[in-house]
């Protein structure tokens, strides 16, 4: 049973930054393709990021590209997510996945974590 850990989220002004973790157990992580979601108030949860199994290939919303950096670390299990220039608008609850396959999308994914507020002030 694959299981998610999320860690990193915050609260920060506009323009700062964060570095969003998860890390993964249970499973063979190489095995999956990795992304996060996101979830403002209201809204729905949304693929934002996605990295392909052998971390080769990144999938980015126009609405972070150019902003985010999805990598992702197979000797420690672990898929981040560095953010910067934040905006008011980038404030949601973060979600990382596993999915078969890239990009991560919402009938493709396998595991979901339990999710890290991020909150960016103007």
């Amino acid at each position: 049973q694959v299981q998610l850990v999320e860690s990193g989220g915050g609260m920060v002004q506009t323009g700062g930054s964060l570095r969003l973790q998860c890390v993964v157990s249970g499973a063979t992580f190489s095995n999956y393709a990795m992304g996060w979601f996101r979830q403002a108030p209201g809204k729905e949860r949304d693929s934002i990021v996605s990295i392909s199994k052998n971390g080769g290939t990144t999938y980015y919303d126009s609405s972070v590209k150019g902003r985010f950096t999805i990598t992702r670390e197979d000797e420690k299990n672990t898929v981040y997510l560095q953010m910067n220039d934040l905006r008011p608008q980038d404030t949601a609850i973060y979600y990382c996945a596993a999915g078969r396959r890239a990009p991560v999308l919402k009938g493709n994914t396998v595991a979901l974590g339990q999710g890290t507020q991020v909150t960016v002030s103007s």
